[in-house]
């Protein structure tokens, strides 16, 4: 028996429509990934394959986030304009998340820090070293990304740190990285970094008010245990 498009379905059962008629909310994962993609393979509709690569993630969409266009494309039916397609859709949803996050209030504790900043370093296979710049209030200026390494490591140019540092005019930082493997313990390497950057911005009467280390569901404050 031949498999049916989504056009011949009956009206009900299409993703396209059933948002419309039943609202956003009443969409499964895979109906909505299916209507990204449009069309499946000759072997399968669009809203099967989508439902096995959401069954390869264990229908876990903050690791569908993490997949790149080359782990997409080894799905049939999947090319590299529809790994793009459902990467930019996740992406978008992700910078969504950034926006209603955005904080006016000083960043005068770990949490205020860690919601300000934590989805650009979260569903990173890679580690990434970031700055946050604090006026004499602890408002943001601005907030850098210094360096992206590998997936324990990532080299920082402290250099590159006090230039944005001096643009920025701040009064005092928050370093932040992210380690991947889902650890918070900071490294012996961690710690010398921290101290190293302290005593580097010190000498411009710049400040380092913490270091978080961030993961995918959870965070470590240098300050709130004691090691700043």
């Amino acid at each position: 028996m031949e498999k049916m498009v989504i056009r011949e379905w009956a009206e009900a059962d299409r993703p396209r429509e059933k948002l419309l008629t039943l609202g956003r909310r009443a969409v499964t994962n895979a109906e909505l990934l299916a209507i990204l993609l449009g069309s499946g393979s000759t072997e399968e509709t669009a809203v099967e394959l989508c439902k096995r690569i959401l069954l390869s993630v264990d229908n876990n969409l903050l690791r569908l986030s993490r997949m790149e266009v080359n782990d997409l494309c080894r799905f049939k039916g999947i090319g590299t304009a529809k790994a793009v397609s459902i990467i930019a859709a996740l992406e978008l949803g992700r910078r969504r998340q950034e926006t209603d996050g955005a904080l006016q209030e000083p960043l005068n504790n770990s949490n205020l820090a860690y919601t300000y900043i934590k989805d650009q370093l979260q569903d990173l296979p890679h580690e990434e070293f970031w700055v946050i710049y604090l006026s004499i209030s602890c408002k943001p200026l601005d907030r850098q990304q210094i360096s992206r390494g590998g997936n324990d490591f990532t080299p920082v140019d402290i250099r590159i740190i006090l230039r944005h540092a001096l643009i920025n005019q701040a009064h005092s930082l928050i370093l932040v990285h992210n380690h991947p493997s889902g650890t918070l313990k900071p490294s012996e390497a961690d710690k010398a970094l921290t101290k190293k950057i302290q005593a580097a911005a010190k000498t411009m009467d710049i400040y380092v008010i913490d270091h978080l280390i961030i993961t995918d569901s959870s965070y470590y404050s240098f300050k709130d245990e004691m090691l700043i």
